[in-house]
């Protein structure tokens, strides 16, 4: 109940999303467009979240790609699937406009993270409408009859609800409205539908370099992730990027007993332990040396959108129950345009009921670092070995032999993978302050943010193509996305689509 009392706290802070009334034509035609067709947007939404969309299932992504390329044609878009060898495909379409001098990309993926299905409270592929979210024990519903007024507020609960494919039914409604309401599109339009960003969208960059002429665009408007915390409109122009770092230590070669050698035989969770405790000090800066060097500075004009973004630490804490946050002091938004360093998870032996009186073989760690514009990931990742090496351990890259942990006091086995660089679109470039009004114009003042503090592939896209990235999320922030009882707030979606129909005609 508490995260609820939080984002009323929000609204009144300045949540208006709900009561804005757009300025834009287009987002005018769409809310009364959608008013008058919410039963048969909801079906079409449903129609396409009971189909699973785990990126390893070859199987049912080829399902959904056919199915969303078939939802556009309907609607008279040309469409086709496009891969490389070994990829999943990326459905395309386009609307041509005569006398065009430019080309938007609306991007969003289709596939969503892996589960376990038990974990739900209703199976993550069968649609379920609720009136309130589980937290608050929210009742399951039916849909309501064609011509019903659907409650702003329901949440519709399924993997893929809000990430990501609310922007695709978002976008493909706007062309609806658009359409229904005779206005016409200034630029080309051009969809591309990924299908494994949530695996780390390994085939994106081939395939787009594969196909330069077909995605090329002059800006792509990446729909992904959730609106801020108040509930006003996001717009980030960039993302962070990632490394994830593994790391194992070495103890004895099996596990001995811990009353017959303990004081004697090493323990490489506690030597685990102490590697970790010299990364980074109390206040949660990184101390591995040269980490922050290459950041690129901020901006005036981000340093100021900073400084005008709502200030939400104080209920964010409440939230999560929190009684103290890293940054010495900084708010979050400062904070997610700077690198990081993350203890995802870590291992040894066993611990609770199954735990035993033994001095474990070995401990690992899981890792991600965030990256920010100007870092390179392989430097990055060479500074974090050395510091590593610096501990005390000889690095090795793949399972010490016998030779090697007898040689050396300490062994330690890292790998580093999903290398992917941040990037940052200037604010105060022209088709940035185009888009800045815009979505202004349609759902009021936006809060803007010089990057996400998540990851998306957008180096990926502007690498093969040489375009500019601007995220524009539609998901509510309290979506559990990459966990179970994923949902999505109706307003959110009667949003996206007023916003996609002021973003296709602008």
């Amino acid at each position: 109940m508490k995260r609820y009392v939080f984002l009323l706290c929000l609204l009144a802070a300045g949540g208006t999303a709900q009561t804005f009334t757009p300025t834009n034509p287009a987002s005018q035609a769409a809310r009364r467009w959608r008013q008058q067709h919410e039963r048969a947007i909801v079906d079409e939404f449903v129609s396409l979240l009971t189909i699973p969309n785990i990126a390893a299932d070859r199987a049912n992504i080829q399902r959904n790609a056919e199915a969303i390329a078939g939802m556009m044609e309907k609607r008279g878009i040309t469409a086709k699937l496009v891969s490389v060898p070994g990829g999943n495909p990326i459905v395309f379409g386009e609307i041509k406009t005569p006398g065009a001098t430019r080309t938007i990309v609306f991007y969003a993926h289709y596939d969503g993270q892996p589960l376990d299905p038990k974990e739900w409270v209703t199976p993550p592929f069968t649609p379920t409408l609720r009136d309130k979210t589980i937290e608050r024990d929210g009742q399951v519903i039916q849909l309501p009859a064609e011509g019903t007024k659907f409650n702003p507020e329901w949440r519709l609960y399924a993997r893929g609800s809000a990430d990501d494919k609310a922007p695709i039914i978002a976008m493909l409604a706007a062309v609806d409205a658009i359409r229904a309401a005779g206005l016409k599109t200034k630029s080309n339009i051009k969809f591309a539908f990924e299908g494994e960003e949530e695996a780390g969208s390994p085939n994106l960059e081939k395939t787009l370099a594969a196909n330069k002429a077909l995605f090329s665009g002059d800006l792509w408007l990446m729909c992904d992730g959730p609106v801020h915390q108040t509930r006003r409109q996001l717009i980030a122009f960039g993302a962070r990027g990632a490394i994830r770092v593994d790391v194992t230590v070495y103890g004895p070669r099996g596990e001995l007993h811990s009353g017959h050698y303990g004081n004697w035989a090493p323990n490489p969770a506690l030597a685990l332990a102490r590697l970790l405790v010299s990364m980074k000090d109390e206040t949660g800066r990184v101390l591995v040396e040269h980490f922050y060097d290459d950041v690129d500075p901020l901006s005036d004009t981000e340093k100021r959108a900073l400084a005008e973004a709502p200030d939400i630490d104080a209920d964010l804490m409440r939230e999560f129950w929190l009684g103290s946050t890293d940054g010495g002091g900084k708010k979050l938004t400062e904070l997610i345009t700077l690198p990081s360093l993350n203890i995802r998870g870590m291992a040894s032996s066993r611990i609770g009921a199954q735990a035993s009186n033994v001095i474990p073989a070995s401990a690992s760690v899981t890792m991600d670092i965030r990256l920010v514009k100007g870092m390179d990931p392989r430097t990055t990742a060479e500074r974090v070995i050395e510091h590593i090496r610096k501990q005390g351990f000889f690095v090795v890259d793949q399972e010490p032999t016998s030779e090697m942990r007898m040689s050396h006091a300490k062994v330690a086995r890292v790998t580093i993978s999903g290398a992917e660089a941040a990037i940052r679109t200037p604010m105060d470039l022209p088709i940035s302050q185009e888009v800045i009004r815009v979505v202004e114009s349609a759902r009021g003042p936006a809060v803007k943010l010089p990057n996400m503090g998540g990851g998306l592939p957008l180096t990926s896209v502007e690498r093969p193509l040489g375009t500019r990235t601007i995220v524009i999320p539609l998901g509510n922030h309290d979506n559990n996305q990459h966990s179970y009882n994923e949902n999505l707030r109706l307003q959110n979606l009667w949003d996206g689509i007023e916003l996609m129909a002021a973003l296709m005609t602008m």
